[in-house]
């Protein structure tokens, strides 16, 4: 439990501070919660939970309870101080109300509430209340127990005392309005991976989901803090040694840093500030990575693995195989990037520096036989990087994009504006030849593959850069990959993967995925990356050859026959875009006005990555682990 707190501990009316109104929320709701997607739905949970969180690093709060409804309506509970219930000055409205209804209106503006927070930097709970079409909160404070009722973002009545309470806390319940959102149920894998990312940030705290749709109940509580949190991100891994674990505190900037080798080749840092998740990284990762960097290398020369005539290790070889978990409070952070995850202040970087320099040197100059481990692994990377060079110079595109520098096997299409050009990886020849046949040249590529790609999550990226199918599709894309990515380059904005819907198809776009998601992320985090959805069946009617449709799983062929006669048709079930000619793969799942396209987004890098190792990695208990536990919800079987 974190020790930053208030200097007395009180936490009265007089701390909530008004900046503005909430003008414009339900008006623009991306501007305040990214997308009114599943991704902004999930988001007004976790809003609400880092007020919370916020009670906790305050030291009030060490139970937070979540319980999703029946009907998506979430309450989250805590045993903090509760909201104050007092008459907030400049408002004439109880403290709750402002917090409730006021943009900016909290306890985190220099009134003392809080030292640190996380969250949309305050604005979040009275921006959780304009979404919804309803939200109720309670309040147990000074021996009574306090409610007000909102819709909509409107108060319907005064806060009033309902009862009495011996108990302290906050008990928010709201359900997401449907005028705003398109995606109105909750995922539990989405938000227990967020809460358990917060159980293991704020060591010792309880966080308890129930899901009261079927009854399942998870308990998330972390005494080993970011310790734990590196050990359950490696669980599935071979590691290479003991967590290396170290903290410090210096000029108000209180740092945790946890860090374990595994024998995979991905790089995997996850930092934090003030429990946000630091997607862009920012000067906390700067100054992780480049004293790791320098401390490494120190000790590479001094066990003489690296002589005087050697250069140095890279950083990228450093971090080959990393598992680190950075977790920094700041008073003030300063955010920077596109989606403002990105830390600017930079007293951190030098904070940081000196910390890794100095936790880190510490293991590696007590521990020699692990650090010989580290060190020869770093040294293999160094050694397939630069046979990864020279494969990467392969795949590497000319500037001028001469048609000759493009695969044999693209069929490119005319317009050269990215923002217009699609690229679909099409299953093998045959489906390629219809795709190439029914597509629109203008502004459709093809690019078949020949069988499946290599398995990257099994392979190093020298090894990777030398098969042929992959090189194919960097070059096509025009990004380069690794230290060359640079998405400005990119040839085309929808990169579509079109494959069987059997598991053979279903295997090649996991292993597409992996690949990309380990190797080319920005695509997917620019929304450039989707999958095609064909068809499942073709159904005729017997008396009429015009009269006959496509059907996309089984789900839409029962409400089809819904009240009427099967032996009147002819059922087709695809088993591969082979099976299709130009004109249907055409109509059905590639031109625009007709077909439906799943655009591929990382909601969530932890559940992400951890999925993708189960699936992908060397390690076969997890993945029949997970075969058994998602058995039931298996819908199409082929076997």
């Amino acid at each position: 439990m974190s020790d930053i707190e208030n200097n007395n501990g009180s936490y009265d009316a007089g701390q909530i501070q008004i900046l503005e109104g909430l003008e414009g929320v339900r008006r623009r709701p991306s501007m305040y919660i990214g997308s009114t997607s599943s991704r902004g739905l999930h988001h007004l949970v976790y809003e609400v939970v880092d007020n919370s969180i916020d009670e906790a690093l305050a030291g009030f709060c060490d139970h937070i309870e979540v319980y999703i409804h029946a009907d998506n309506s979430v309450t989250v509970k805590d045993n903090g101080r509760g909201i104050p219930v007092g008459i907030h000055e400049k408002t004439g409205k109880s403290a709750v109300e402002a917090a409730l209804t006021m943009l900016h209106a909290g306890g985190k503006f220099g009134g003392g509430g809080y030292k640190v927070s996380g969250g949309l930097h305050g604005v979040g709970v009275s921006v959780v209340n304009a979404l919804s079409e309803w939200l109720e909160v309670k309040v147990e404070q000074n021996g009574f127990l306090y409610q007000q009722e909102y819709h909509r973002g409107v108060a319907q009545y005064d806060l009033r005392q309902v009862g009495l309470s011996d108990a302290t806390g906050t008990t928010i319940t709201f359900k997401p309005d449907a005028e705003i959102f398109d995606e109105l149920v909750y995922s539990r894998d989405i938000l227990s991976s967020r809460l358990r990312e917060l159980a293991f940030l704020n060591c010792g705290i309880k966080i308890t989901l129930e899901d009261e749709r079927d009854g399942e109940i998870i308990v998330f509580q972390y005494f080993g803090g970011v310790k734990d949190f590196v050990k359950y991100l490696n669980k599935n891994k071979d590691v290479v040694h003991p967590i290396i674990y170290f903290e410090g505190e210096k000029d108000k900037v209180v740092a945790e840093i946890a860090i374990q080798y595994n024998d995979s080749y991905s790089e995997n840092i996850f930092s934090y500030v003030n429990n946000i998740h630091t997607q862009e990284g920012g000067t906390h990762e700067v100054g992780f990575k480049s004293a790791l960097t320098r401390v490494v290398n120190e000790y590479a020369r001094k066990l003489n693995i690296l002589k005087d005539n050697n250069a140095n290790l890279s950083g990228e070889d450093i971090r080959e195989g990393i598992t680190a978990v950075i977790s920094v409070k700041v008073e003030e952070p300063q955010f920077e990037g596109q989606t403002k995850t990105k830390l600017g202040n930079a007293e951190v970087r030098s904070i940081i520096d000196g910390l890794v320099g100095d936790g880190v040197g510490t293991f590696l100059e007590e521990n020699p036989a692990h650090t010989r481990r580290i060190i020869e692994k770093t040294v293999q990377a160094s050694r397939a990087r630069e046979a990864a060079r020279k494969a990467r110079d392969l795949t590497r595109r000319k500037s001028a994009l001469e048609k000759t520098s493009l695969p044999g096997k693209l069929a490119d299409c005319t317009v050269k504006d990215p923002s217009l050009s699609e690229l679909f990886i099409v299953e093998g020849d045959s489906a390629g030849g219809s795709a190439i046949g029914g597509r629109d040249r203008r502004t459709q590529a093809i690019l078949p593959l020949r069988g499946k790609i290599l398995n990257v999550e099994k392979a190093r990226l020298d090894k990777i850069l030398a098969n042929e199918e992959i090189r194919s599709m960097i070059t096509a894309m025009g990004t380069g990959i690794g230290e060359d990515f640079d998405l400005t380059k990119a040839r085309y904005h929808k990169l579509i993967f079109m494959t069987d819907a059997d598991v053979d198809g279903a295997h090649i776009r996991t292993l597409l995925l992996t690949f990309f998601f380990r190797y080319m992320r920005p695509l997917i985090e620019a929304g450039y990356i989707y999958i095609a959805q064909p068809p499942l069946y073709r159904v005729k009617n017997k008396r009429s050859k015009k009269d006959e449709i496509y059907i996309y799983d089984d789900n839409e062929l029962s409400k089809f026959f819904t009240g009427k006669d099967k032996n009147l048709y002819d059922i087709n079930r695809y088993k591969g875009l082979g099976e299709m000619n130009a004109e249907q793969l055409s109509e059905t799942t590639m031109s625009p006005e007709n077909r439906t396209l799943l655009k591929v987004s990382l909601e969530d890098a932890l559940l992400a990555e951890e999925i993708f190792t189960i699936l992908m990695g060397d390690k076969v208990e997890p993945r029949r682990e997970f075969i058994q536990n998602n058995a039931k919800y298996v819908k199409n079987l082929d076997i």
